[in-house]
C-alpha cells in the first residue's frame, strides 16, 4: 500500500511538473510575441533609435526577461538535482558492487571447502548447494596460428574525432564538411 501510495504521488508530481512547463511555456509564447510587437512597433515608429535604447524601452514594456531568468532558474535547478543523483547513484553502484563482490567471495569459499572436504550436496530448509562438474572453457594460447575461419570481421568505423580534428585544420575531405556552429547558450552562476 504504502508503495502505491509513493508510486501515485510520483506520478501525480511528474503530471504537475509537466502542466505548470506546459502553462510555462505558454506564458513564453505569448510574451515572445508581445516583445517582439512592441519591438517592431516602436522600431517602425522610430527608425533612428539605437539598438540598447530599443532593448532598454522594450525590457521595460515584458516580463519576456523575468520569465527568462525563471526559466534558466529552474534550469539550475534540475541541474543540481540530476548532479545530486548522479552523485547518489554512484554511492548506490559502489554497494551493489561491493554486495556482488562479497556474494561472490562467499560462494568461492563455499565452493573451495566443498571441493576440498569432497561433499557433493547439501540441503538447508531454504536452499540446496551442490557441487557438479563444469563445462569447459576456451583458452586461446596463442591467437597468431588460429585459422583465419574463426575470426570475424569487424565493421569498418568512422574516426570522427580525426574528422574533426583534420577539418578544423582547414583540410578539405570528400563526404564530410563542418556544420554551422549553434548558437551556445551560457550560464554563470555565483
Amino acid at each position: 500500500m504504502k508503495r502505491l501510495c509513493t508510486q501515485m504521488r510520483l506520478f501525480a508530481s511528474s503530471e504537475v511538473n509537466e502542466a505548470v512547463e506546459e502553462r510555462g511555456m505558454n506564458r513564453m509564447k505569448v510574451a515572445s510575441a508581445g516583445y517582439r510587437l512592441i519591438r517592431d512597433r516602436i522600431r517602425a515608429e522610430d527608425p533612428q533609435i539605437d539598438e540598447q535604447t530599443l532593448a532598454d524601452t522594450v525590457e521595460g514594456l515584458t516580463d519576456v526577461h523575468e520569465i527568462i531568468a525563471a526559466i534558466v532558474r529552474n534550469a539550475l535547478a534540475d541541474e543540481a538535482l540530476a548532479t545530486g543523483l548522479k552523485s547518489r547513484v554512484a554511492e548506490m553502484d559502489e554497494r551493489l558492487n561491493g554486495l556482488q563482490n562479497r556474494a561472490a567471495k562467499r560462494r568461492q569459499i563455499v565452493k573451495e571447502v566443498m571441493v576440498e572436504l569432497d561433499i557433493k550436496k547439501i540441503i538447508a530448509p531454504d536452499f540446496t548447494v551442490s557441487i557438479r562438474p563444469g563445462m569447459p572453457a576456451l583458452l586461446v594460447l596463442d591467437e597468431a596460428v588460429v585459422p583465419s575461419i574463426y575470426w570475424q570481421p569487424s565493421a569498418p568505423r568512422l574516426d570522427r574525432q580525426g574528422l574533426l580534428s583534420e577539418l578544423k585544420g582547414g583540410a578539405d575531405i570528400n563526404g564530410v564538411a563542418l556544420s554551422e556552429p549553434e548558437p551556445v547558450l551560457s550560464v554563470r552562476t555565483r
